[in-house]
């Protein structure tokens, strides 16, 4: 097995793990043993560093791992929206976004809030004729 699936393999595994509340509860015990040592050590300068360090090194690949994953997510998720795209009446030109610069992307976004804004007054509209109808019935 590739060195690459190995690290995909673990980097899954430890972001499936750590949004558990099993590993929140690992970190509270460890921040409460920490706190509980304080007085054994004086509350000294290398006893707060335990804590800054462990917590630093853990921030610092937790970082690497999560953002491995969030990478894979999102190349996955663009393609099954790519091939809904695809498959439907929607624009083809719409499925390389990702790939557009901001300026192209804006003007894009403004077309759909437009669209989006249009559709909502529509259904507005539409509902408030239905509640008017109701309410002609009613009386």
């Amino acid at each position: 097995m590739s060195a690459s699936k190995v690290f995909q393999r673990f980097a899954e595994a430890v972001a499936r793990w750590s949004g558990r509340p099993a590993a929140f509860g690992l970190a509270v015990l460890v921040v409460g043993v920490w706190a509980l040592t304080g007085p054994m050590f004086h509350f000294g300068d290398t006893w707060q560093l335990v804590i800054n360090t462990g917590t630093t090194i853990v921030t610092f690949l937790m970082v690497f791992l999560i953002q491995n994953t969030q990478n894979r997510d999102s190349v996955a998720l663009q393609i099954k929206l790519d091939e809904l795209i695809r498959s439907s009446a929607a624009h083809n030109a719409l499925l390389n976004l990702e790939e557009l610069d901001d300026v192209a992307l804006d003007r894009i976004r403004r077309h759909y809030c437009r669209l989006a804004h249009d559709a909502a007054v529509t259904a507005v509209d539409d509902i408030e004729r239905e509640l008017k109808k109701v309410e002609e019935e009613q009386t």
